[in-house]
């Protein structure tokens, strides 16, 4: 009677065994990553203040480095009193030109008085040329003013348009962080010289962190946008389960990296999925993870 209990006893926790060993096993495997971003400098120079460290939290808009902007700076202001003396021009030359417009209107007078004394055999016709002359050399100076003013007001305009790419590039020695994260690399120190282009530090949002997971095309069908997901990480104590939200499905098959194992054969296609996951700060990019689809089974 002993053995046959024994035998029951056994049969009974092999199959509950059995059991619990068919629901543990996760349906994806993947690694942790985030949506990193390269902060560069804009402008060449030296790095005068830089006060964040690898591992800070750094909120969006946050002044995160200032580079040498001097020579920038005495550039501008060089530029713009040269578009004050070329105002100064212009002043002058409108100046002048009111002045030969009151001298036309006086010698037109004295070109009509001509014509009409002439008319009267008052005056020869040796005056009235002599005064349409006059009025024709105050129109030439005219016109020529005219012209100048003209090139002048398009240097005025050039020089405006330097003022402001000098101003824009001077707001570029302020190096601004675009998005709210942690430190994840500094590539730089206050003292060095950078180029354009050339990255600073690494950001990353890392309140929330997807787990990307490779999934086998049978799967594909019980995988929908906004589903939610079981993300499993293992910890000291063992394994740490967390509600993870599907947030996108590849729409192309590929075959199966060869860091991620997957429940298929390496050789088969797999899709590529991202779930999207609160992080407690116990996540980290890099870090293994794995994911059991809700299903009833």
């Amino acid at each position: 009677m002993k053995h046959i209990l024994t035998i029951n006893f056994l049969s009974i926790a092999f199959l509950l065994a059995s059991c619990g060993n068919g629901n543990n096993k996760s349906d994806g495997y993947g690694t942790f990553e985030s949506t990193e971003t390269t902060v560069s400098s804009e402008v060449q120079g030296k790095i005068l203040y830089f006060p964040v460290e690898e591992g800070q939290l750094l909120k969006k808009g946050e002044l995160a480095a200032l580079v040498d902007s001097t020579q920038t700076y005495l550039r501008v202001l060089q530029v713009e009193a040269q578009v004050e003396s070329i105002n100064s021009k212009k002043q002058t030359i409108a100046a002048q030109g009111q002045v030969l417009d009151q001298q036309l209107e006086n010698i037109n007078k004295e070109v009509r008085r001509a014509e009409g004394l002439f008319k009267l055999n008052a005056a020869t016709q040796k005056q009235v040329d002599d005064v349409t002359g006059q009025a024709k050399v105050i129109q030439m100076q005219k016109h020529a003013l005219n012209v100048q003013l003209a090139e002048i007001s398009i240097e005025a305009k050039a020089l405006g348009m330097q003022v402001m790419m000098l101003k824009d590039q001077l707001a570029k020695c302020r190096i601004v962080n675009p998005v709210t994260g942690t430190i994840l690399v500094k590539y730089a120190e206050v003292g060095e010289i950078i180029a354009p282009g050339k990255g600073i530090y690494k950001i990353a949002d890392l309140s929330e962190i997807n787990l990307k997971v490779y999934i086998s095309g049978k799967q594909l069908s019980d995988i929908h946008l906004g589903d939610s997901v079981t993300v499993i990480t293992d910890i000291a104590t063992g394994l740490h389960e967390q509600l993870g939200i599907i947030s996108w499905v590849s729409p192309e098959a590929e075959f199966t990296p060869k860091i991620v194992q997957t429940r298929e054969e390496r050789v088969k296609l797999v899709y590529a999925v991202k779930i999207r996951v609160k992080n407690d700060g116990s996540l980290k990019i890099g870090m293994p993870g794995e994911m059991k689809l809700k299903l009833n089974r």
